[in-house]
């Protein structure tokens, strides 16, 4: 679904710097239209220019924060997500010294493959959808043994507080496995970003008109705004963006899980 949209397959930088420059260009458009006109409009009409000016900056101001925290909100759910499955995947392999001894090492070197899958698929782009299809479906398969040993185990041992407790947490693992790729692709919806970008550079373009009836540039003030407007888009889409871009997800969690599994994991 992410690459049959326009913005998603492209980078943060290019959107920034191309919606730059079209706020430039814009603007010029319309300080040259307001010249042209500046003779035929009353002062009347010229007041009222100004009021329109002041709304469209206001409603500029409400997209952009709502589509901030838009972008914010679901960064943090997917960092939150993160940890969960960390500290999810921590407890099971804990519990894994419940099981009875025959099934406890081939559970670890289970859980030790499923985390370094984990780390490796968590730093991969979205839009290498070959390689992280190729990752997703072992991770399913260790899932599936998973489940398998932990069936096998209960039958040879059925008791709720040994075998229970593994199963419990291992169910807990696939959910929140199964939520964090879910959050990965929620993301702004792109009619909410393209009504962003029109209104930032319809509000340039109304910039400079409304200078141009007044017969003064501001140039330097309006790539200054144009500048600022773009880093926050910027930060908006670079948020939106998991696993490419300046900002990610911190991976920290599950690559101390994994460190922290290659030095407890003992042969029992």
């Amino acid at each position: 679904m992410n690459q049959e949209e326009l913005l998603y397959g492209q980078s943060s930088v290019v959107i920034a710097v191309a919606l730059f420059f079209a706020i430039i260009l814009v603007n010029e458009v319309g300080y040259r239209i307001g010249r042209f006109v500046q003779s035929r409009t009353d002062k009347e009409v010229k007041e009222l220019t100004g009021s329109i000016q002041a709304s469209i900056l206001g409603l500029l101001a409400l997209l952009l924060g709502f589509t901030f925290s838009m972008s914010m909100e679901r960064y943090d759910s997917r960092s939150m997500a993160l940890i969960e499955e960390a500290n999810a995947v921590g407890t099971a392999v804990l519990r894994v010294q419940l099981l009875p001894g025959e099934y406890q090492a081939p559970a670890m070197d289970l859980f030790r493959e499923y985390v370094d899958l984990r780390v490796s698929i968590g730093q991969l782009d979205l839009t290498r959808q070959e390689d992280r299809q190729s990752y997703h479906q072992r991770i399913v398969e260790l899932q599936h043994q998973l489940w398998a040993l932990a069936i096998a185990a209960t039958n040879d041992d059925p008791r709720p507080v040994t075998t229970g407790a593994f199963v419990s947490s291992l169910n807990e693992v696939i959910d929140s496995q199964g939520k964090r790729n879910a959050l990965l692709q929620m993301h702004v919806p792109e009619a909410v970003l393209l009504l962003l970008f029109f209104v930032f550079v319809s509000s340039g373009g109304f910039l400079g008109y409304s200078g141009g009836l007044r017969g003064r540039r501001v140039f330097a003030p309006i790539v200054l705004v144009s500048l600022l407007i773009t880093l926050v888009v910027f930060i908006i889409v670079d948020l939106d963006r998991p696993k490419r871009g300046l900002i990610t997800v911190n991976q920290s969690p599950m690559v101390d899980l994994s460190e922290f599994i290659q030095t407890y994991y003992v042969d029992p």
